[in-house]
């Protein structure tokens, strides 16, 4: 039988494995190590996730595609396995260095963004600043506006408000019951059954490492820099997709101005899906990058 430990996930992606960034040069000073997941043949693909979970939130993705791609699917700073930096900055800027990091550290080129919310917002981004090394951005329900998981249901907004409330905050972080995650998570999907329990425990027990409810409570907090990055979309020179769910969080409102900012950007709608199309779609990212592979 097989066991995990503190450092090491739960959840096995076939035809990948788990590997480590380490910081080098003087240039990523004070910046931690970062995990990724890799796997696959072809071009480099780099999926980037959301808020509070990791790379396994590609997991039934990256079996669609890793025919076609060389996989690279990241965890953020201080998020999945990533190591926790005490003090570490959290905003937008800081976590694309991150994703650049990624690229330029292992020095991939005719580069793939698959990102998922905040990891769309952070994937048109790391686009902006690395035209020469990214091929094509496909941005699911890009986390850009203001409110965010808040709009998702009243108990999410009470719980974020919570846990981003100075002094309150630091004791609210770290109680995550599990009804009340799952709860949360069912916010961002139609078909509720398509969080699995193995991925919800897994980011419950990625929630207990050292430091994560701090961490978790910077990113709530500094999503606002993340509306503010919306700056630098004109930027984007690669082909851009854009997906939203029908029943993203997002408003209609919000997807046009998206559209506005890159005019040229192919967009998709698609019924029945909330925020989290990596779970309950997973065949439509999929035959997206596969069509242009």
């Amino acid at each position: 039988m097989s066991t995990t430990t503190d450092t090491e996930s739960s959840i096995r992606v076939p035809g990948t494995s788990s590997r480590f960034l380490d910081p080098i040069g003087p240039h990523y000073h004070g910046q931690g190590r970062l995990r990724y997941l890799t796997g696959g043949s072809g071009a480099p693909l780099v999926m980037l996730h959301t808020v509070r979970t990791q790379a396994e939130h590609f997991r039934h993705v990256i079996p669609l595609v890793q025919q076609r791609y060389t996989v690279y699917a990241l965890d953020l700073p201080g998020m999945g396995y990533s190591e926790i930096v005490p003090g570490a900055s959290y905003q937008e800027p800081a976590m694309r260095a991150a994703v650049k990091r990624l690229i330029t550290q292992l020095d991939l080129h005719d580069v793939t963004l698959l990102g998922e919310s905040m990891g769309a917002a952070l994937a048109l981004t790391a686009a902006a600043d690395l035209p020469d090394r990214v091929r094509r951005v496909v941005a699911v329900n890009a986390y850009d506006y203001a409110g965010g998981i808040a709009r998702s249901s009243l108990l999410a907004r009470l719980i974020i408000t919570g846990v981003i409330t100075p002094g309150v905050g630091r004791m609210l972080a770290p109680l995550e019951p599990k009804p009340v995650m799952r709860a949360i998570l069912t916010g961002g999907l139609v078909d509720s059954a398509a969080l699995g329990e193995d991925y919800l425990n897994e980011l419950l027990k990625v929630g207990r490492r050292p430091g994560y409810p701090a961490v978790a409570r910077a990113v709530y907090r500094n999503l606002p820099s993340l509306v503010a990055a919306r700056a630098s979309y004109p930027r984007v020179n690669a082909p851009v997709h854009l997906v939203y769910g029908e029943k993203d969080w997002s408003r209609p409102s919000d997807r046009q101005a998206n559209r506005r900012l890159m005019p040229g950007a192919e967009f998709t709608e698609l019924a029945r899906a909330g925020h989290f199309i990596a779970l309950e779609r997973p065949d439509v990212p999929g035959d997206l990058l596969n069509s242009v592979a």
